[in-house]
């Protein structure tokens, strides 16, 4: 198995759809060899993430909940907020939510490089 190396610059590219596009190269499924039992993706770096875009109000209007696990233990971050903090986290988080959830998955996201 041959893996390529694609490199992105995602500087003024939308968010979900540049990462739509990496979870694609990320699986494999771009290769006339693909089957989804096996882990036959490319290596993807990505660089300039701090200057992505996002389509709509998202930027203002899109929040993220987690919570503690006690009553009352819910916290929420705003998109702007965690995009200021740290991009290349976020953007992983993203393009990690688009793969496939099974046992390659930690192997695929692996291969996913954020300068």
């Amino acid at each position: 198995m041959e893996r390529n190396t694609h490199q992105i610059d995602a500087k003024g590219m939308i968010a979900g759809r540049l990462a739509s596009k990496i979870a694609v190269l990320l699986q494999g499924k771009h290769k006339t060899t693909y089957q989804p039992n096996v882990d036959g993706g490319d290596i993807v770096e990505v660089s300039n993430v701090d200057k992505l875009k996002f389509s709509g109000k998202k930027l203002e209007q899109k929040l993220y909940h987690r919570t503690s696990g006690y009553p009352g233990g819910i916290k929420t971050d705003s998109l702007k907020k965690r995009m200021a903090e740290n991009p290349g986290k976020l953007f992983h988080d993203m393009v990690k939510d688009m793969l496939p959830k099974n046992k390659l998955r930690a192997t695929m996201i692996k291969r996913l490089i954020i300068k």
